[in-house]
């Protein structure tokens, strides 16, 4: 079976049609850029932040959705270079690499402990100095999948898509397919060049090494990506929950050298991808992924949240609500609809046996919380396209109130939250 969709999958690729190709990975600017993620040790270094006061950015002509206004890059100020020298000094550490993050006011640090000197004892040591705003482990995170196993009927895959079908995305899809909306994906990179992906990615971030080259073997956020926005009505491969949306796409996570190794993050990445979304106007953040409780990165979901934006954060495979993204109050947690009961406030998706877009122009099925939570940041999509103005407390609860019973399973159901949204609507008119 498998077989058999790769090689039909290789077909529509030689066969597709040349469109514009999205803008080429871009490099952060400043240090961090020089610095592989993947060379960090999650067992030793640090992440410290320092205060880094900026101007308020002026208001002007142009200015997004959600009230920002672009403002010109800026690095460690004054302040902030002297202090970080001088608590390199004070504590015998070494820099990895430095970035800012505009909307904390901080500007953040990878450090080595010096020779001789646990971690434990350093942070000790640095959670008595009034000059650090910020110290905390370097942690690190992985993302939640198991690896490969209607108005686009002529997608010749939509028929196997199970989430698809499971909830009546087809129908929805009568009133909304998602135009207008940004969903920001964290997670690898995806390959753009798949020919169902062509048109849907508006801007690409390599936030792991600075590397410009093109994200073409990076499987994890390709799936997530066709989950939400695989291109419909195009005669090929399959359709997205919200195949009108655009994706920007902002690669956090990387492939380990061991074969067979899943996609791995780090506090640097996934902070330098949050903080990068502060700066745009995309509504929809989808974090198939997770990991520890961590200081920083609450601190950049606590700001994202409070600009109106939704946060869609797959469930760990252990059912713990106690880690980075989904302890973050606001942050709408994902389940496997078919797994053993879920918590209060948690929505369930479809997860199993996923047919998505694979590197290379393929298809296949994979599995895992990862899959469940795109097809609720697709939903999401319909729903904000209808209505821009709701917030991620309005579009969960509407989630919840919508789910439908599935093949004996209660889960998310698009065609009933868009209906429900449609009739909420009509009724204040």
């Amino acid at each position: 079976m498998k077989r058999a969709f790769l090689l039909l999958a290789a077909t529509a690729a030689l066969s597709a049609c040349a469109t514009a190709p999205p803008k080429a990975p871009s490099a952060d600017p400043g240090r961090a850029a020089l610095v592989g993620a993947a060379s960090m040790d999650s067992q030793r270094d640090i992440v410290l932040a320092v205060a880094n006061p900026i101007d308020p950015p002026a208001m002007h002509a142009g200015s997004s959705l959600l009230g920002y206004a672009p403002s010109k890059f800026y690095g460690a100020g004054q302040r902030a270079a002297a202090t970080l020298e001088a608590l390199k000094r004070s504590y015998g550490m070494r820099e990895v690499t430095g970035w800012p993050i505009k909307a904390l006011e901080l500007y953040c640090v990878v450090l080595k402990p010096p020779p001789g000197m646990s971690r434990e004892a350093l942070l000790n040591a640095l959670a008595g100095d009034n000059r650090v705003q910020l110290a905390q482990p370097l942690h690190d995170y992985s993302v939640y999948t198991s690896g490969p196993p209607a108005p686009q009927d002529n997608d010749p895959y939509t028929t196997l898509q199970r989430g698809f079908i499971e909830t009546d995305a087809a129908l929805a899809h009568r009133f909304s397919e998602g135009d207008g909306v940004r969903v920001a994906i964290v997670d690898t990179g995806v390959d753009a060049a798949h020919p169902d992906l062509q048109g849907r990615i508006h801007d690409m971030h390599n936030m792991v090494d600075g590397n410009a080259a093109t994200f073409n073997r990076d499987g994890h956020g390709t799936e997530v990506a066709g989950v939400i926005a695989a291109d419909g009505d195009n005669h090929r491969g399959i359709v997205g929950m919200a195949p009108k949306a655009t994706l920007s796409i902002y690669k956090a996570c990387w492939y380990p050298a061991a074969a067979q190794a899943g996609a791995r993050c780090n506090t640097f990445t996934l902070a330098k991808a949050l903080a990068a979304i502060i700066d745009t106007d995309a509504r929809i953040v989808n974090l198939s992924l997770g990991g520890p409780a961590d200081p920083l990165l609450d601190k950049l979901l606590v700001h994202i949240l409070e600009d109106g934006r939704i946060v869609v954060a797959a469930m760990p495979p252990d059912g713990s609500v106690d880690g980075f993204p989904v302890d973050a109050p606001g942050v709408i947690a994902v389940r496997v609809s078919d797994v053993a009961a879920a918590l209060p406030g948690v929505v369930s998706a479809p997860g199993n046996d996923i047919l998505t877009t694979q590197p290379g122009g393929g298809y296949d099925f994979t599995s895992g919380s990862s899959m469940a939570a795109p097809h609720v940041s697709g939903i999401a999509a319909l729903l904000l396209s209808l209505s821009p103005r709701l917030d991620a407390h309005a579009i969960h609860q509407l989630l919840l109130r919508s789910s439908k019973v599935s093949d004996g399973m209660l889960q998310v159901n698009a065609a009933s939250a868009v209906e429900a949204l449609r009739g909420k609507q009509q009724a204040t008119r």
